[in-house]
């Protein structure tokens, strides 16, 4: 005889599974390659058989959560189905240890094999464009968050003038973004590399390191102090490195605090010297901007 209280377990499974079910189907419907389509459609019908073994048990009909099914479709949709996919799957490890302890409901432990093998197999066929050109957007972002920051910090105190900072800033960076962009095309092609295009590989890494320093430069159009430019400019490199990192530990299944720290210690430290190399060469050259 189930308990009471494993009832109520067993109903918030059920609306998890139904939700996912219901996710999957709806990022089915907005998918244009047939063979993601098909996995999406056979992952939504795994976890509604799913909620149907759970439901012999809690003999209760349960809704979805809609405000989730909405909110992963939207990531999908700006961020590209497979983050939105590996980050609903996050869950999945540990709803694999749920249905472990139930180890008296054979039932469940079906459910415990599909949602440590059988989903993330499918998941692992999923291929997407953005997350194969990923090196490069990671080769635009590192570039432009280390070079940048570091010359941003080595301008302010050598000018001392956010708005001629902010000139010198954009031009280097965009000279400097059309150079990675180069770069990137030529290591592509010279690498023949099938299923990256090397026009696609530059466009990428030119298109990151231009959104980099334009979120870099943008506090010294905004603030005439270039002390609090600074300061807010390394705030927005910060969150870049947060953001993008984020992203990419769950699109690649990778850790965050590692990359995150890594990245994060690396352009602070290059900014600190730049900073002292600008604060010195200013000081022994006598220059005022």
């Amino acid at each position: 005889m189930i308990s009471t209280e494993d009832v109520k377990i067993f109903l918030q499974a059920q609306q998890n599974e139904l939700t996912e079910s219901l996710v999957y189907k709806k990022l089915a419907s907005i998918e244009k390659d047939a063979e993601n389509k098909k996995i999406l459609l056979q992952l939504s019908a795994d976890e509604a058989e799913h909620a149907g073994i759970l439901k012999k048990y809690t003999q209760k009909t349960v809704q979805p959560n809609r405000w989730r099914v909405n909110i992963i479709f939207w990531l999908a949709k700006i961020f590209g189905l497979t983050f939105a996919i590996k980050l609903m799957e996050r869950g999945e490890e540990k709803a694999n240890d749920f249905y472990l302890k139930f180890n008296e409901y054979p039932d469940l432990q079906k459910i415990a094999h599909d949602e440590a093998n059988h989903e993330n197999q499918l998941i692992g066929m999923i291929n997407e464009e953005r997350l194969e050109y990923m090196g490069s957007v990671v080769l635009g972002l590192n570039d432009a968050l280390v070079e940048f920051t570091g010359a941003l910090a080595g301008f302010t105190l050598a000018l001392n003038n956010a708005p001629l900072i902010a000139l010198t800033g954009s031009i280097t960076g965009i000279a400097a973004a059309l150079s990675m962009a180069s770069s990137e095309y030529l290591s592509t092609k010279s690498e023949k590399d099938a299923t990256k295009h090397p026009v696609k590989a530059a466009i990428y890494t030119g298109f990151a390191y231009i959104v980099t320093v334009t979120a870099l430069v943008t506090p010294f159009i905004i603030f005439s102090n270039v002390l609090i430019s600074l300061a807010v400019m390394l705030a927005m490199a910060l969150i870049i490195i947060a953001l993008f990192n984020y992203y990419y530990s769950v699109a690649r299944g990778e850790s965050f605090k590692r990359r995150f720290g890594e990245m994060a210690i690396l352009s602070f430290s290059v900014a600190g010297v730049s900073f002292l190399i600008g604060y010195l060469l200013k000081y022994f050259t006598g220059v005022e901007a």
